[in-house]
């Protein structure tokens, strides 16, 4: 039985490790977590400041593939700048600075020319929904469109299968000519969760897609994803402890711009390297 939503986190600012008894001060070994597998993305050193504010500090590790990659952590840790760097949705701000770097497949993002074919790969569901000025199934089809898949049959089959994973079909299928903005807000965030999936990308990220969608259609989805992983890498950032736990087979807990601890779900729970970790995954704080 699925445990309850936990809302431990929602809200909270970062935190100092000395703001817990016990809790040690970062160190090498706390940041450098790994779990086994081929290494799908790899975050070397990654560090992205806005103006005179640091996001992120020196983040380093790696997330295997085929995986359900969980970062939580609380507000303002850094959590979505993170996942922004993926696929380089970050380049849209012109106050960002990155350096360190971010591998896929062993190449730099950075230094990949063709953003959009990027962002082809690495598909990205926003916190808040962003449905494009169309009709839901040109919401959708606009995607594989681009890609060159033209004959209607063929977009029909992608569509209905991008919505049928986004728990969003059967509301509408009746009305896939409607305009994509006159839905409601959950029903515009799984739109927005169709259209990343007709790309079909190998790397799938998630800022907390939960947001704006009720409990059981969050479940939904969550049945999917677990589904999806065996063809696609999932990178999900949330607030809800619960759900990484649900979810996840790596987590990675970020706290004050920087990287606590990282490893298997298992692991992070049940036996954390650091007495930090322990507390805000049980809600001790947060």
């Amino acid at each position: 039985m699925m445990e309850p939503f936990s809302t431990t986190a929602e809200g909270s600012g970062p935190f100092t490790p000395s703001e817990v008894e016990g809790s040690p001060p970062f160190t090498p070994s706390a940041v450098e977590g790994r779990v086994p597998g081929a290494e799908h993305l790899e975050f070397r050193k990654l560090s992205v400041r806005f103006g005179a504010h640091l996001a992120l500090d020196e983040v380093s590790f790696t997330v295997p593939r085929h995986t359900i990659c969980a970062v939580v952590g609380p507000a303002n840790s850094g959590k979505s700048s993170l996942l922004k760097c993926i696929n380089r949705t970050l380049d849209f701000e012109p106050r960002a600075r990155v350096s360190g770097e971010v591998l896929l497949d062993g190449e730099p993002v950075s230094k990949v020319a063709d953003v959009l074919a990027l962002r082809r790969r690495v598909g990205m569901v926003f916190p808040l929904p962003v449905g494009l000025p169309m009709s839901v199934y040109d919401n959708v089809a606009w995607a594989p469109r681009s890609r060159g898949v033209k004959r209607r049959a063929d977009l029909d089959v992608i569509v209905e299968q991008a919505l049928r994973q986004a728990v969003l079909w059967d509301e509408v299928k009746d009305r896939l000519d409607l305009l994509g903005t006159r839905l409601s807000g959950g029903q515009q965030q799984r739109l927005t969760l169709a259209r990343a999936l007709s790309m079909e990308p190998e790397v799938l990220c998630l800022d907390e897609f939960s947001i704006a969608i009720d409990p059981v259609t969050t479940m939904k989805i969550e049945e999917v994803l677990l589904q999806l992983k065996a063809t696609t890498t999932v990178v999900l950032s949330t607030n809800l402890v619960q759900q990484a736990r649900r979810l996840a087979d790596q987590v990675v807990f970020l706290n004050a711009s920087r990287l606590v601890e990282c490893g298997d779900v298992e692991t992070m729970f049940h036996h954390p390297s650091v007495p930090l970790t322990s507390s805000y995954l049980h809600g001790a704080i947060g």
